[in-house]
């Protein structure tokens, strides 16, 4: 059996005209702002080389309307909401519409969402991590905005947490309450290059910069979820290490650990003290109420959907970045 041949995509189209995948997407969905005679000659490269809009492309893309392309890791993922939120909102302003991709959290399905992207919308907003994937969406020459990739190429326009400030601010906070004993609680799914999440290495500066003697000990690994803060506080009771706070990678993973703490008969917070990342309404509604560092994830959304709107009328590289605000609550 031959084996069937590969689908002519709008980047080939783009490559073979000597054009933008914008231009290309732009001639075949009979968009303006482009030249009569470019348009004529996309169109006879792509009907000579066979290529044919998807139906997915054909039924969402329609004349003089733009799609967005939101690429997030996990629909179920609490965080996403309030991002989405505001992508839809400001999108829905400009007249976009907007299409939402999923990864599933799983590294190894980031570049075949990338290539369906490249093919399917006029510009993208994600949650990435993989280079590679990245690169792709970003070779294709649409506006591109990536959030929340501490290790974004200067190239690529971007969002970022500045949890560094954040970090100094929860740290701080502990201390001031005389916790001199901290466990931090890592995504163990999330690394940076140098093998750990980025807020673990936040941790440990803001640890140095208030005195406190921090090292590996003191960093203990949690999956992503409810159970895996309290997989990961056993682990901390268990070592010995004498956490009179928990300070964690996020809300889900700290409020796990909360409560496990407490079915173990820890006193919240006067034996250990909680404090979580992200700021999800869920952390208003545990008992205690958890402590946080509360992310504008609805701002975050609003501002990288200006800046695709900026790099459509031809602005360069540029960068948002939202600083987390400390919400005190009972858990602290």
């Amino acid at each position: 059996m031959s084996a069937r041949p590969r689908r002519i995509t709008i980047e080939d189209v783009a490559r073979s005209a000597g054009v933008s995948r914008q231009t290309v997407s732009r001639a075949v969905n009979d968009k303006p702002e482009i030249d009569p005679a470019t348009r004529q000659r996309v169109l006879r490269v792509a009907q000579s080389m066979g290529y044919r809009p998807s139906r997915f492309a054909r039924g969402m893309v329609g004349p003089r309307l733009t799609t967005l392309g939101l690429v997030i890791a996990d629909v179920l993922n609490p965080f996403f909401p309030e991002v989405v939120s505001g992508v839809l909102a400001a999108a829905d302003e400009r007249g976009w519409q907007v299409a939402i991709y999923s990864t599933g959290s799983a590294l190894e399905r980031e570049t075949a969402v990338a290539r369906t992207v490249v093919d399917h919308v006029d510009a993208c907003v994600a949650f990435l991590l993989d280079p590679g994937a990245i690169e792709r969406i970003h070779r294709s020459g649409m506006p591109f905005v990536l959030l929340d990739n501490e290790h974004r190429p200067p190239s690529v326009s971007g969002g970022r947490i500045d949890f560094a400030t954040g970090m100094r601010h929860a740290v701080g906070h502990l201390v001031e309450r005389g916790h001199r004993r901290i466990a931090m609680l890592d995504d163990r799914g999330r690394p940076d290059a140098g093998g750990h999440g980025t807020r673990h290495s936040l941790f440990l500066g803001a640890a140095a910069e208030h005195g406190l003697p921090a090292d590996e000990s003191w960093v203990f690994p949690a999956a992503n979820a409810l159970d895996g803060g309290a997989a990961a506080m056993d682990d901390v009771l268990a070592s010995g290490f004498g956490a009179t706070a928990v300070l964690a990678y996020n809300d889900l993973i700290a409020i796990g650990a909360m409560r496990r703490a407490r079915d173990r008969g820890v006193r919240v917070p006067e034996d250990c003290a909680f404090v979580g990342c992200d700021g999800l309404t869920l952390s208003r509604l545990v008992d205690p109420p958890l402590t946080t560092l509360t992310v504008d994830k609805e701002l975050l959304g609003r501002a990288a959907v200006r800046q695709v709107a900026a790099q459509m009328t031809g602005a360069g590289t540029g960068e948002t970045v939202i600083v987390p605000r400390l919400v005190v609550r009972a858990s602290s």
